[in-house]
């Protein structure tokens, strides 16, 4: 009897000491599971140990320390935003409203969620700001006709901002010009004058080679005077085929060449 209480003793302790265990490994199987953590391909996590920044993981399965350490999830994606119509002056005074579109993306995800609060949010206002400051520094004609060129020195301006946030900014556009009605109609008028002015100095050209040559031809056909009566048999020859009821001739040449000579002589 002794021996059988001994025996369900043992086992009683036994069970106890099973149950703990499976106690145990059931908390550490949740304790683990809880730390895997999956990023997108486009997405990458900044880990952060008892508040300090530890380092930049993913894309893919990566796991952290539960309670311990925690992630941010930060898009790399290239994003387009469409600055807001900007109101301001060009160099010269006149008054424009312009908007563009910028694309970016983040290049540096632990600068970008250390060092600024909200870096899309910083991108536009930069943005923005950057547009008026080059509107700015510019006439109105440089802006009309040298769209590119703005482009490139706003990238370049806004770019030299956004890398203090860990933005990298992969193109800009200024999209819409919108000027006064006054401004529109002296611009038309300009272009107009300017096309008529080109329009005459053509035709003047025209006029120029024209004569030129007009002057070789009468040059050759002085020194060639058979050449006139040639000419005035083709003309006679195409006055022929034309219903015409009279016709003019010309008093031939030769003839007063010649009675130039025998009264000279």
């Amino acid at each position: 009897m002794q021996t059988l209480l001994d025996g369900l003793s043992v086992l009683g302790g036994w069970r106890i000491n099973f149950m703990q265990v499976a106690t145990i490994a059931v908390i550490l199987f949740v304790f683990v599971i809880q730390g895997f953590r999956i990023n997108q391909e486009y997405q990458r996590a900044i880990v952060y140990r008892l508040g300090r920044f530890v380092n930049v993981r993913g894309p893919g399965l990566f796991w952290i320390i539960p309670f311990i350490e925690w992630s941010t999830k930060v898009d790399v994606r290239i994003l387009s935003v469409n600055l807001q119509t900007q109101e301001t002056l060009s160099r010269d005074g006149v008054a424009v409203k312009v908007n563009a579109v910028v694309w970016y993306c983040i290049d540096n995800p632990a600068k970008a969620v250390n060092s600024v609060l909200d870096p899309h949010t910083a991108v536009l206002q930069a943005a923005e700001t950057s547009l008026r400051d080059v509107i700015g520094q510019h006439d109105l004609d440089a802006i009309l006709k040298g769209r590119e060129q703005i482009n490139a020195l706003l990238m370049t301006q806004l770019d030299r901002a956004a890398n203090k946030w860990g933005v990298d900014i992969d193109a800009v556009e200024m999209r819409d010009l919108d000027i006064p009605v006054q401004m529109q109609r002296a611009l038309a008028q300009e272009a107009e004058a300017t096309r008529e002015a080109k329009a005459r100095l053509i035709k003047a050209q025209g006029e120029q080679a024209a004569s030129e040559t007009l002057r070789a031809a009468a040059m050759a056909i002085a020194e060639a005077p058979g050449a006139m009566e040639l000419r005035r048999l083709q003309t006679l020859q195409e006055i022929g085929t034309e219903q015409n009821s009279t016709i003019i001739l010309g008093f031939p040449q030769e003839l007063l060449h010649a009675a130039k000579r025998l009264s000279g002589e």
